[in-house]
């Protein structure tokens, strides 16, 4: 009986990771179909926070009902610190670096943040990077490098800006998680991420407030605003539910490996849903950039 119970939650745990990885390979997907549309960034992200906004109200009071501890003004200003780092910076470059590439391309870039945080961890522990770490960089990089060049045969005037923006928003995630280790340890996985957020959906909003003005945010057409609301409930809340089920049934380990599918998943909705074209180079590259990412998740300090 304990050994069927175990079976159930591991394959409730694995369809969680697999389901949150989709979810989150859709991103790119759905912000690019946006752009077909006319609409600009900093438009479209006001209008994922908006709807993405209540339900994480909802995620955080129902952590909270399971953690009635208080936060304090030190808890909260981490919470803020860590909303403009993770989810608004990050998100707010990787939306204007996707006006430039393809979906495809900015998923294999992104992929590669966890390196940045095992490299930023050793290098703020004065530590020299290990053999292992250099290696999964080595991929990690060659792997984007073959990417673009492979992209170069598919013109791009801003191919440049747009692989430097999305790699400064993985930069700025992996700052995130950096930062984030000691108040996930605390508050909960649940809690920060809904708090924080919800903190990244209000600077996005006032930032939308402050640019275009409220109007702005119905001025566009109703395909945009459906794409708005997909990409907050099925590639932003409900994937980071699903993750967050998949650690506490299966762990981090098993959760991140099936999570290195994400890569894959985009350059196939790419090529299916928005008629992207991808070359064996690009293939390549995704293929050592997962290599790398998994090589730093098995062990690099």
């Amino acid at each position: 009986m304990v050994a069927e119970a175990a079976k159930g939650q591991r394959t409730v745990g694995l369809t969680c990771a697999l389901l949150g990885a989709v979810g989150f390979a859709f991103k790119s997907i759905l912000v690019k179909a946006a752009y077909r549309y006319g609409v600009d960034a900093e438009t479209f992200l006001a209008l994922r926070m908006l709807y993405a906004l209540p339900w994480l109200v909802l995620m955080g009071i129902a952590a909270a009902r399971r953690d009635p501890r208080a936060l304090s003004r030190a808890d909260l200003s981490r919470l803020a610190l860590l909303g403009l780092l993770g989810y608004y910076g990050s998100s707010y470059l990787d939306f204007l670096g996707l006006k430039y590439i393809a979906a495809s391309l900015e998923r294999v870039i992104l992929f590669i943040y966890p390196t940045l945080v095992v490299l930023f961890a050793a290098l703020q522990q004065r530590r020299a990077p290990s053999t292992r770490l250099l290696a999964a960089l080595a991929l990690c990089y060659g792997g984007v490098a073959l990417a673009v060049i492979e992209n170069l045969k598919f013109g791009g005037e801003h191919l440049l800006l747009g692989t430097s923006l999305v790699f400064a928003s993985a930069l700025s995630y992996a700052a995130y998680l950096l930062g984030s280790g000691s108040v996930l340890a605390r508050l909960g996985a649940t809690r920060v991420t809904a708090w924080a957020t919800g903190c990244a959906c209000v600077l996005a909003l006032v930032q939308m407030l402050l640019l275009r003005g409220a109007a702005a945010l119905f001025a566009p057409v109703w395909q945009v605003q459906l794409l708005a609301v997909a990409l907050s409930i099925f590639a932003t809340v409900l994937p980071i539910w699903l993750i967050a089920e998949a650690i506490r049934r299966l762990g981090a380990g098993p959760t991140a490996i099936i999570g290195s599918l994400g890569p894959v998943i985009t350059v196939a909705l790419a090529v299916l849903l928005l008629g992207e074209s991808v070359g064996v180079l690009q293939l390549i590259g995704a293929v050592a950039v997962i290599a790398g990412v998994r090589l730093v998740s098995t062990g690099a300090s």
